[in-house]
């Protein structure tokens, strides 16, 4: 893994129980083909959350958004704003590319996706799931359609995810992801770093909790305690982009560290403070919006105002973070990049296609993130059980590495 993967910034400070991830039925529809593609977000709330409410801002926010046509998507029909019905899932891809005219230290204009989610909502619009995989996964990819329209690029049995953007562009990865995870795939957004740095600083920063100090030289990370920093900007990419400063250093821990974030930042929007002040909903919107290039089917006002609807109404308790099944430790075309773990990938993925609830063991994983010990006690259930309800099931627990939005957790300093 390269050091010159790391992003530069600078920053400044300011018992576990079950977690629960529920979905609903999603409807494969005929205006939508098997292979949607593309396109992200440094962060999957980040683009769910922004696009969204980029939707009330209309036309001074629609002109800021980027579009392409994704393939087979060229006659899809529109959605109504309140009128969206049923599940959908968003595909989200977060893009290294150099922004800076210097070439970024010698980096070059190389594109990989930095981060890469996809956002299933069940259809009952009830609950959400972001399932990230890890930038070193290694993957079949399959062949790819050429920018140009003059092909495709040949299938390949065995590498990184992050390397589809730059190989194929949006389309391959969202073709990658389907592949892999035999779900279909509406939506798509890609969004720089620029995006997230103006996106943190739009909400006021993003409260996060480290278990002890961090410095990461690679990242400009400096964290000189344990305790709760409010990042934004640049500080707050330096966060999201540190591996060597949290966890063991590597691909899988940085992403549990990336979860303790994003539910931070998704309990930030979904607060009163923030969704209550019409400055700080605008200023989240342009910021989002004129950062993110959109699939054309999703750049649409309507449609992003139909999704946001869905969004805002599911609690933070049933919006879900894992990240994809997958280990270290593997040999061959695996070794020091990450081997899909089969099995638990199939547990996952088919519970999202048959839209089945589970559980989670517990809130973070132990090694990149934990339940923050200082965080207040949950509140008392105020409602109680109706005795003529059907008993229901215990939910299946998976092991994955995961917690809900409304788990408070804290990075874990290496």
């Amino acid at each position: 893994m390269s050091e010159l993967d790391e992003g530069q910034s600078g920053t400044s400070p300011a018992s576990p129980t079950p977690t629960v991830a529920r979905h609903g039925q999603l409807t494969r529809r005929r205006v939508w083909p098997t292979v949607l593609a593309l396109v992200g977000a440094a962060l999957a709330v980040l683009l769910v959350a922004g696009a969204s409410l980029a939707a009330i801002v209309v036309a001074q926010i629609d002109a800021d958004i980027d579009t392409f046509v994704l393939p087979g998507q060229e006659n899809a029909d529109p959605v109504s704003i309140g009128a969206f019905k049923g599940g959908f899932n968003i595909l989200i891809v977060g893009s290294d590319v150099c922004e800076d005219d210097s070439g970024c230290g010698g980096r070059g204009s190389a594109e990989l996706n930095d981060f890469t989610m996809l956002l299933h909502v069940s259809e009952d619009q009830t609950n959400a799931v972001g399932v990230s995989f890890p930038r070193d996964l290694v993957v079949p990819i399959p062949s790819c359609p050429k920018a140009d329209g003059s092909g495709n690029y040949s299938a390949m049995s065995a590498r990184p995810i992050n390397e589809t953007l730059s190989y194929g562009g949006l389309p391959c990865t969202a073709l990658t992801v389907e592949a892999l995870t035999g779900v279909d795939i509406q939506f798509a957004g890609l969004i720089k770093f620029s995006g997230v740095v103006a996106m943190s600083d739009a909400v006021g920063g993003v409260p996060v909790c480290v278990s002890g100090p961090i410095d990461d030289k690679y990242a400009g990370l400096s964290l000189p305690e344990a305790g709760t920093y409010t990042l934004s900007g640049a500080d707050a990419l330096a966060f999201l982009r540190t591996r060597h400063g949290v966890g063991d250093g590597g691909d899988l821990t940085r992403i549990s560290s990336q979860q303790v974030f994003l539910s931070s930042l998704l309990r930030t929007i979904k607060s009163n403070d923030t969704l209550g002040d019409p400055v700080k909903v605008y200023n989240l919107a342009r910021a989002a919006t004129s950062s993110m290039t959109l699939s054309e089917n999703f750049a649409q006002l309507d449609t992003l105002a139909s999704v946001a609807l869905a969004l805002r109404k599911i609690p933070l308790e049933q919006f879900t973070f894992v990240q994809y099944p997958g280990t270290t430790e593997g040999t061959g075309v695996y070794a020091g990049k990450v081997q899909p773990v089969a099995g638990e990938a199939e547990k996952l993925f088919a519970k999202i296609r048959a839209d089945e609830p589970f559980a989670l063991s517990a809130a973070g994983d132990g090694e990149g993130a934990e339940a923050d010990p200082n965080a207040p006690a949950a509140p008392a259930p105020t409602a109680t059980a109706d005795p003529s309800a059907p008993a229901q099931a215990p939910l299946e627990v998976l092991e994955l590495r995961g917690q809900t939005a409304a788990d408070s957790t804290c990075s874990i300093a290496n």
